[in-house]
């Protein structure tokens, strides 16, 4: 059953300078709401938030106690997006990653709790549940994290839980798969299609791992934002949810996709697998459906045509190959 609609008087955003966090804080603001931001901008980009008017941005990191019960006063709901992102960066910097999303996590959550703020939306990842067992993937899938990445977003997970029991405070928490789309930057250590994007439009070889097979269950991040403005203003909820498209395609017919959109025949190399990827990705999406009404809106094709026209103007370097 859905939860009964609340009102999101005074959002915090962390990470809100980032590429979901300035999509989510962009909702909220075209909502009429003020919003405050935390984010060190070391990922994220303050261009992110440009145009944006009654958005508040404070630089600074989640681990930073003093600066948190500042930012927090008043502050009713929590949008919790600041980490640090990604399989491959946690097994090259596990302390760093540790610290950022479990310590940083629960940090934020001691100062909500000496706020008194109501909620907080945690922002997951599929990579909490490792080489998956069957597929559709359930909210009730075995949890066996195969990265530093996917112990440490399961760690904040269960410990916005865990203060959702003992304290008065609501905890969504909401498994991201792959998402995409506009404000993503290439980053080498990030998601599949901005790095494809990136090549491509720079005329670089495409390096498809395991054959190319393997499917991804991708996600606009508009209906990322939704989902999370949607968990917000859902009363008497807490728990947690996935937030995908409930569709999967093969990295193969995403390289088609990518070329035929943006008018580029790719080439493509092929490579071993890496450590700490999963083969196949598809999630059950209707736990969130019942709970706030959560429904996917943007498909592959759209989101990925929205996503080359962004890249084309924030990539003034990159070319299609001569």
């Amino acid at each position: 059953m859905t939860a009964s609609p609340g009102a999101i008087e005074v959002p915090l955003v962390t990470g809100g300078g980032g590429f979901i966090g300035s999509n989510v804080v962009r909702l909220l603001h075209d909502d009429g709401l003020h919003v405050r931001v935390l984010d060190d901008l070391s990922s994220g980009n303050r261009e992110n938030l440009d145009g944006l008017e009654n958005v508040d941005v404070v630089t600074g990191d989640v681990r930073d106690s003093d600066l948190l019960t500042e930012v927090m006063d008043g502050v009713d709901v929590v949008f919790h997006l600041a980490a640090s992102v990604g399989n491959a960066r946690s097994i090259e910097h596990p302390v760093d990653d540790s610290e950022i999303n479990a310590i940083g996590t629960l940090r934020v959550l001691e100062a909500m709790r000496g706020a008194g703020a109501r909620k907080i939306v945690y922002s997951s990842s599929a990579g909490i549940f490792g080489e998956l067992r069957h597929l559709p993937i359930r909210e009730d899938h075995p949890l066996e994290p195969a990265s530093p990445y996917g112990v440490s977003k399961l760690a904040g997970e269960k410990m916005c839980l865990a203060y959702a029991q003992l304290y008065d405070l609501e905890a969504v928490c909401l498994r991201y798969f792959n998402v995409y789309g506009v404000n993503q930057r290439y980053d080498a250590y990030g998601n599949v299609i901005p790095i494809f994007a990136h090549r491509l439009l720079s005329g670089m070889p495409l390096i498809v791992f395991s054959g190319g097979e393997q499917t991804r269950d991708f996600v606009n991040v508009r209906d990322v934002a939704r989902a999370n403005v949607g968990a917000a203003r859902a009363t008497g909820l807490s728990g947690a949810f996935n937030v995908a498209s409930a569709t999967s395609v093969t990295i193969n017919h995403l390289v088609d996709l990518l070329g035929a959109t943006a008018g580029i025949d790719p080439e493509v190399e092929y490579a071993p697998p890496r450590a700490g990827d999963v083969r196949d990705s598809l999630a059950d999406i209707s736990a969130a459906r019942d709970a706030f009404a959560y429904e996917p809106e943007v498909s592959l094709e759209e989101g990925l045509a929205e996503y080359i026209e962004w890249m084309r103007v924030h990539m003034p370097a990159a070319s299609a190959p001569r």
